[in-house]
C-alpha cells in the first residue's frame, strides 16, 4: 500500500517493543520507522538491539519535530500515505485499512476518531476537545468530531507539505487552517486503548494550557496565515 507508519517516541522503553514488534507480526504489509525523540531512558538502545528501523534525533524537539522528521524521511523515500502513530501503544493498527480506503476517496487527511460514532465521556479533557470542536466549526465551517487525535493520515501532497514547512505542528490548528485553504479532511471511527507502561506528558494542567493555546490559535493567529502558493493547486474542495 506504500504506506510509512511514523511513531514518535519520547521515553518508551516500556511500549516501544510490544508497538513496533505488533506491527512487524501482524501488519507487515506496511513499512514503519521510529523516530527516537532525544530519549533519556533506553528507548533508543532497545530500538537498535531488535534491528528496528529507527532515526535518532540529537535533542528532544518535541512532537512537532519528531513528526515532521519522519514525514521528510516518508517525503524523500516516495511514500504515498503517512500515518502518525503513538509509540505509547494507545493507536490500534487494525484501523489504518479504513484509514487507507477514506483516504483514497480523494481527502488530503483522514483523522482516526474516538468520537465519530460514539459520544464523548464526560469530562474537563473532552470538554476542552468540544470546545476545540467547536472553535474550528465557527471558524471553518467544518466540525471536526476528534480534532486532538493523534491518528492521521496524510496523502503524498501533505506530505510535503509537512516535510518542508517549519510552522506545520500536527496539531488542531494546523488542521484548521489548512480546512480553511481548501485541504480535504475527513474522519473515521476507530478504537483506542489505554497506556499500558509509562505516563503521558499531558497532565491536567498542561491540558488545560494546550486547550486554551489551540483556541486561541485557531479564532486569531490561523486567520492572518496564507498558504504557500506551491500547494494551494495541490489541494481543493471542502472537508467532510
Amino acid at each position: 500500500m506504500n504506506i510509512l507508519i511514523i511513531i514518535p517516541a519520547y521515553n518508551e522503553e516500556g511500549n516501544i517493543v510490544r508497538v513496533v514488534e505488533n506491527l512487524k507480526s501482524n501488519y507487515s504489509d506496511y513499512d514503519y520507522i521510529v523516530v527516537n525523540d532525544g530519549s533519556k531512558d533506553n528507548t533508543s538502545k532497545i530500538c537498535h538491539n531488535n534491528n528496528y528501523n529507527i532515526i535518532d534525533l540529537p535533542v528532544n524537539l518535541g512532537l512537532a519535530g519528531a513528526f515532521q522528521t519522519g514525514l521528510k524521511y516518508a517525503y524523500l523515500k516516495g511514500y504515498d500515505y503517512a500515518i502518525q502513530f503513538d509509540a505509547d501503544g494507545q493507536h490500534r493498527a487494525e484501523f489504518i485499512k479504513t484509514m487507507y480506503g477514506e483516504i483514497k476517496k480523494g481527502y488530503d487527511i483522514v483523522i482516526g476518531s474516538r468520537f465519530l460514532d460514539e459520544k464523548k465521556p464526560k469530562s474537563l479533557r473532552m470538554l476542552g476537545s468540544n470546545m476545540i470542536s467547536k472553535a474550528i466549526k465557527m471558524t471553518t465551517g467544518v466540525r471536526i468530531q476528534d480534532p486532538t487525535s493523534g491518528m492521521r493520515m496524510l496523502n503524498r501532497n501533505l506530505i510535503r507539505e509537512f516535510a518542508v514547512n517549519l510552522n506545520y505542528g500536527p496539531e488542531p490548528d494546523t488542521i484548521s487552517y489548512l480546512i480553511k485553504q481548501g485541504v480535504k479532511v475527513s474522519e473515521v471511527q476507530v478504537s483506542m486503548d489505554e497506556r499500558i507502561e509509562g505516563e503521558s506528558y499531558l497532565t491536567f494542567s498542561r491540558s488545560m494550557k494546550y486547550m486554551l493555546r489551540m483556541i486561541i490559535s485557531i479564532v486569531f493567529i490561523q486567520n492572518v496565515r496564507r498558504r504557500d502558493k506551491r500547494f494551494v493547486s495541490e489541494s481543493g474542495g471542502q472537508s467532510k
